[in-house]
């Protein structure tokens, strides 16, 4: 069934696959740090993205489809509080993280992300977001158009957070949708709680494939090394940054269970 989700995504997008494939061979980029630290580099690549697929398809799941909340709560399971407007999410960063009702496994996810046109701050501190497979393991999400905003590598849009680099940046601008197709395979444990086979996550940023089956290395932390803690299904979760910068917004959120 891994196979399968793989196969997915690649044909959805057969042509940003031979684009990317060719990049991963000239990029060279170094494998996910262990050690939790910050890189900078080497710096992705800008490109420009063409259009993308985002049209859900029939045996998807609708987790967001610009009506309401009803599939999200807030992490102490009261209902989700953010703000939901003219088809669009935008994040309530007092009222923290929301998350799915349901729990998952593995699945391919699709979703759409902007950040506001009059964005400030710099670095982490600008447009901050995340999509946390699992609960536990953070895409990134923020402003990281043209190379623009200055921040450590595996820090920045389309990285695994702390751990792989994105092979190259296509991130539109501010106030333009982004949009993310997520290949997602679970990790799985022993009984003894040791790790069976580690996770693996597939990204296509704006069609273009930035993450290729890259094996995620543990629950994500800022401030020690990631490490895998055993745990079965459970819900997708999106980030309530704290920083000072402008909430970001969703929409168009679905996801097909393997």
């Amino acid at each position: 069934m891994k196979t399968s989700v793989y196969l997915t995504a690649i044909l959805l997008f057969g042509t940003a696959v031979t684009h990317a494939q060719t990049t991963i061979k000239q990029a060279n980029i170094p494998s996910a740090n262990p050690d939790n630290a910050e890189v900078f580099a080497p710096i992705p690549k800008a490109v420009v993205p063409g259009n993308t697929f985002s049209n859900a398809p029939s045996d998807a799941i609708i987790l967001f489809d610009g009506k309401n909340l009803d599939e999200w709560i807030s992490e102490d399971k009261s209902p989700a509080k953010w703000t939901v407007a003219d088809g669009i999410v935008t994040v309530n960063k007092k009222a923290g993280d929301i998350e799915t009702k349901r729990q998952f496994n593995s699945y391919q996810l699709h979703l759409e992300w902007r950040i506001p046109a009059d964005i400030t701050g710099e670095g982490q501190a600008r447009g901050n977001s995340g999509v946390f497979l699992s609960g536990r393991y953070e895409i990134q999400v923020l402003d990281n158009y043209n190379n623009e905003n200055k921040t450590y590598t595996n820090g920045m849009a389309g990285s695994v957070y702390r751990e792989a680099i994105p092979l190259v940046n296509p991130a539109k601008k501010a106030g333009e949708w982004n949009v993310y197709d997520i290949a997602y395979s679970a990790p799985e444990f022993n009984e003894d709680g040791s790790v069976k086979a580690p996770g693996h996550v597939t990204v296509f940023f704006n069609g273009v494939m930035v993450q290729n089956n890259t094996e995620i290395r543990g629950g994500t932390s800022t401030d020690k090394k990631h490490v895998y803690v055993k745990h079965g299904a459970a819900p997708l979760r999106l980030q309530a940054h704290g920083d000072k910068s402008a909430p970001i917004s969703y929409r168009n959120i679905w996801i097909r269970e393997e």
